[in-house]
């Protein structure tokens, strides 16, 4: 039952106007009752059903939390406009035939026209907003090629599904114009083959079909048979088997084994009990069942229960990785319970030794593994076929060689371990070949050094390969030092001789050299700093590209010039010192 729900400024006017009259009257018990069988006859069809204002019936079966109008509304009777939307808040939507214009084209001008693109001369963007090449001449100064004008687009106001509409703006036509097409093609070439089948001009066998090679160009998209593809889940569905298959319920035709349930076309027993394995394919259901990571996860679901049972809350299936780490430390300390238990009894009644047998091969000398082998002794059946490691041949010695080639890398280039070779198929020269390759001198068979000298020598050569270039710069230098103080120690103990006096000049001679040399490589220095900062001031689009640079080690020279030229951070007076 439906009350019209009014305004409150409407009671008070209606009671205002009311008070002078008489005073509004209540409905009685009878008149409820009456509006109460007037909604039950509604529902039941015998009355005709109550109407709204725009002369539309109204469901007596809507509830009356839907029917009832907000006293805001304004509603004078029964009405469900209140539930449709309103008028104000419905925006204009586009119709569904309107939409952008597509592959057409604008006017097309022969001259230049004031406020059109600079560079295509086309009317509806600026030269910033062209999507045509930029030319070496604008359109405004030569009016050659000028491009169509662009169309005005209309602003369509589009909702959700016009906006990812794909059809929008499709013609049929064109579709139908490409169908008539391959019609045309079709009805042509099935002429040709009435027309060669009429003259008996068609070849047996020799000329292909093209009907023939359409069909075997669709049929990889035809389905498997007893196979259905659901294109909404994307699954493939397997109801029916293949017809080349032997069904189960074939198998074994004795009613007395295994059972074939139609229904669910299953057969979880195997029919071949008492045959071979090597016999039959199939074994039944169960031994599927029964095979793989079932047997896990069933331990997994009884190690599950245990623990839950012993207070531990964990599930297979909310917690499977949780379970799994508990169930290997279960399974671990396990064993290593086990493993304490049978070691103390070892240690107290003894036995050990008889554990510690070689195996019956060893003791007996025979075997029952029966092996063939050839006149050349090679094993032709019955040893375990050895796992393929690689396509490529392993472990090849080459002539007396005791390592393979590849084994020894230097250099970007590679060699044999055993003698530091680097040419293949080569002699192996052993520790020799080592110490000619490494440039190293090669040990006298009289003296023999100690192991401690021998690991002394090591550890410094170790020390040595650490160190850097300028660390072994800063020792040699001092190491000349030393030897200069030795010498002039030397010259004033003993008389000076010709033959000192000639190494003197010698060194003399080479410490000229070295500060020339050094001279040099600051000069070199000072030029690559100026080249390099000429280069960065030119833009790196301009820059020159220097493929042909080859990269060496520096010399003793240039690493001292680096570091008399090198500006130091930490210097007070780095700001004041000019390069």
């Amino acid at each position: 039952m439906s009350t019209p729900s009014v305004p409150l400024s409407s009671i008070l006017r209606s009671k205002h106007e009311e008070a002078e009259g008489d005073e509004p009257k209540k409905k009685t018990r009878e008149e409820w009752k009456k509006a109460k069988e007037l909604e039950e006859a509604r529902k039941a069809g015998t009355v005709p059903a109550a109407v709204d204002e725009e002369g539309k019936d109204i469901n007596p079966h809507i509830p009356q939390y839907i029917s009832t109008a907000p006293w805001y509304f304004g509603s004078q009777g029964p009405t469900l406009k209140h539930q449709r939307p309103q008028p104000e808040k419905q925006s204009d939507i586009t119709h569904l035939n309107e939409h952008y214009i597509r592959g057409q084209q604008g006017e097309l001008s022969t001259r230049y026209r004031k406020g059109a693109c600079e560079n295509c001369g086309a009317m509806g963007h600026k030269k910033k907003e062209c999507m045509e090449r930029p030319r070496k001449v604008g359109a405004k100064y030569n009016a050659l090629n000028i491009a169509p004008d662009d169309l005005s687009l209309p602003t369509l106001k589009l909702d959700f599904d016009g906006k990812r509409d794909r059809w929008n703006g499709f013609d049929p036509q064109e579709y139908t114009a490409v169908v008539e097409e391959h019609k045309k093609v079709e009805d042509y070439k099935r002429q040709i083959k009435a027309k060669k089948l009429k003259d008996g001009e068609e070849m047996n066998g020799d000329e292909p079909d093209d009907d023939d090679e359409d069909e075997d160009k669709y049929a990889e998209s035809v389905d498997m048979p007893g196979t259905k593809v659901d294109s909404k889940q994307r699954i493939t569905v397997r109801n029916l088997r293949i017809r080349e298959d032997t069904a189960k319920y074939l198998r074994n035709l004795d009613p007395n084994s295994a059972y074939y349930d139609p229904k669910t076309r299953s057969m979880r027993d195997n029919p071949y009990k008492g045959r071979k394995e090597d016999e039959y394919d199939f074994a039944g259901e169960n031994f599927v069942r029964f095979t793989g990571d079932t047997v896990t996860q069933a331990k997994a679901q009884l190690f599950a229960w245990d623990a839950y049972e012993k207070g531990v809350d964990v599930s297979l299936q909310a917690e499977p990785t949780k379970l799994e780490l508990l169930q290997k430390q279960f399974v671990e300390k396990k064993e290593e319970f086990k493993k304490k238990v049978s070691d103390d009894l070892l240690e107290k009644y003894g036995g050990k030794e008889h554990l510690d047998t070689p195996p019956v091969e060893l003791l007996l000398a025979q075997t029952e593994n029966y092996v063939e082998y050839s006149r050349h002794g090679k094993v032709i059946k019955g040893a375990e076929k050895q796992t393929v490691r690689s396509k490529y041949e392993e472990d090849v010695y080459h002539g007396n060689h005791s390592s393979v080639w590849g084994s020894y890398w230097r250099d970007g280039r590679w060699g044999y371990s055993c003698c530091h070779s680097f040419v293949k198929n080569s002699y192996c020269t052993g520790d020799a070949g080592k110490a000619a390759n490494s440039g190293a001198p090669l040990p006298s068979m009289a003296t023999v050094q100690p192991q401690g000298d021998v690991k002394e020598e090591e550890e410094k050569e170790e020390e040595e390969k650490e160190k850097t270039l300028l660390e072994m710069h800063r020792e040699k230098k001092q190491k000349k030092k030393k030897k200069k103080n030795r010498k002039k120690k030397k010259k004033t103990e003993s008389s000076s001789s010709s033959s000192s006096s000639s190494e003197s000049e010698n060194e003399e001679e080479k410490e000229e050299k070295r500060k020339k040399k050094l001279r040099e490589a600051l000069i070199r220095a000072k030029m690559e700093e100026d080249a390099a900062d000429a280069l960065m001031k030119i833009d790196e689009r301009q820059r020159k590209f220097n493929s042909m640079y080859n990269a060496q080690a520096p010399t003793e020279e240039e690493i001292e010039a680096f570091q008399i030229r090198r500006m130091r951070k930490d210097d007070p007076m780095a700001a004041y010192f000019n390069k």
